[in-house]
């Protein structure tokens, strides 16, 4: 198998993992400093989820991981089907 076929197919099992994935906060350690909001690429108001402990369950969120990676605090995670794992970058 060559190369390309190897990524082509880490990315399709990535994309997958992905579809069923939600960023989830651990409400107790936002600080509220807007750094997760900001870094959103779709402009979606995860400062707000994060605070109220609630998952990102907007339509909008592409799951890239910016939120994730720029929280200073490390509040924020992707989780996929329930489990709470790190971001894929």
């Amino acid at each position: 198998m060559s190369r390309l076929q190897r990524l082509t197919l880490q990315e399709a099992s990535r994309r997958q993992a992905l579809a069923g994935g939600q960023v989830t906060p651990e409400a107790v350690r936002c600080i509220q400093c807007g750094i997760c909001s900001y870094s959103c690429p779709v402009s979606i108001d995860v400062r707000n989820h994060a605070w109220r402990g609630r998952s990102v369950a907007d339509s909008r969120c592409i799951l890239c991981g910016e939120c994730v990676e720029h929280c200073p605090r490390g509040t924020l995670r992707i989780a996929l089907s329930g489990n709470r794992v790190p971001a894929v970058h």
